[in-house]
């Protein structure tokens, strides 16, 4: 058990609300958009806007998380952004400037991390053990501006991607709560899934490129999924139906279905969220977690499993139980 407490989340969609037609529109005018919006299960995705900035917007996630727990910015000791697609400067950590934007001068210590869409994962994972060893509280934050990555002419990840962010907050938790099991794995042979190219070797703007056909690219998440939570419960010596929920990673609405249906869970414990927000990389297990400790009745004793995979191919679960101290978050 790594002693650790959600003590807050939060999230934000930043931009305007897209709607699939309107994708749809642009990018294959020649298609039927009903067809197109059921076949992705994506009805909505916000975007940002081509000015938008990652700092700001962490920092504002971090703010909600933040009051959600009752707790000031100057509280926090160490701040982990993830993200996909290298902030808003290879150099410096743009954790540096979500820092700033709340106001911190030297409090506390920030950096970024990338691990693709499992990248909340991997962040979470070092949040919990950095409060376990006496560095608390933690902001771990989310944060993807994927619209400004993807191009209508080539519509595969034109038509999925869209802009959010999630941020937890963590404080030290009792010896009976906290991260009960963790599998993360990564396998660089496989990078070309889904990749951006650093523009300083590609000599151009670069935008996210699909390596693989959606098939293979949905059985092959699907299956580390079910492979990465078998092995967490399985440390955890339970079932799944001995969880209460579970946040999977959603890349699009056809993906979440077989990821439901391959993990064998019900339904109602699942916190769907991919309809309204599109396929978000890292961000789209925070999102939901806040959805979770937001509007659903998390109690004590539940056990929240999150499980996900990105390209690289990285991938793993957390399995993390609640305490006694859970409550609704304020909205």
């Amino acid at each position: 058990m790594i002693a650790t407490r959600i003590l807050g989340t939060g999230s934000v969609l930043p931009g305007r609300a897209v709607t699939t037609a309107e994708v749809v529109a642009t990018a294959a005018p020649e298609r039927d958009a009903a067809a197109l919006e059921a076949r992705i299960g994506i009805h909505t995705r916000h975007w940002a806007g081509p000015d938008a900035r990652v700092a700001p917007i962490a920092a504002e996630a971090l703010r909600r998380a933040l009051a959600a727990a009752g707790l000031e910015p100057g509280a926090l000791r160490r701040i982990i952004l993830a993200t996909s697609t290298g902030g808003d400067a290879l150099v410096p950590a743009t954790a540096n400037a979500v820092a700033s934007e709340l106001g911190l001068r030297g409090s506390c210590d920030a950096f970024d991390v990338n691990n693709a869409c499992s990248g909340f994962l991997t962040a979470f994972d070092l949040g919990a053990r950095s409060t376990a060893t006496g560095l608390a509280p933690v902001g771990v934050v989310a944060v993807e501006l994927m619209s400004h990555v993807i191009r209508a002419d080539d519509p595969r990840p034109y038509l999925v991607f869209g802009d959010a962010a999630g941020a937890v907050i963590l404080g030290a938790g009792a010896a009976d709560e906290g991260v009960v099991a963790v599998s993360l794995g990564n396998d660089g042979s496989h990078g070309n899934t889904a990749f951006l190219t650093q523009p300083r070797h590609a000599g151009a703007i670069e935008t996210v490129t699909f390596g693989i056909s959606n098939k293979a690219m949905s059985d092959g998440a699907v299956g580390k999924i079910v492979d990465s939570t078998r092995r967490v419960l399985a440390e955890a010596s339970m079932r799944i139906d001995d969880v209460a929920w579970v946040l999977p990673h959603q890349p699009n609405g056809t993906m979440l279905e077989g990821i439901i249906a391959a993990l064998g869970v019900d339904r109602a414990r699942i916190v769907p969220v991919v309809q309204e927000i599109g396929s978000v990389a890292c961000a789209s297990i925070a999102v939901s977690l806040d959805r979770l400790m937001r509007t659903r009745p998390v109690a004590a004793g539940d056990h929240v499993l999150m499980t996900g995979v990105g390209s690289g191919v990285s991938w793993g679960a957390i399995l993390y139980r609640v305490g006694g101290g859970a409550r609704k978050l304020r909205q």
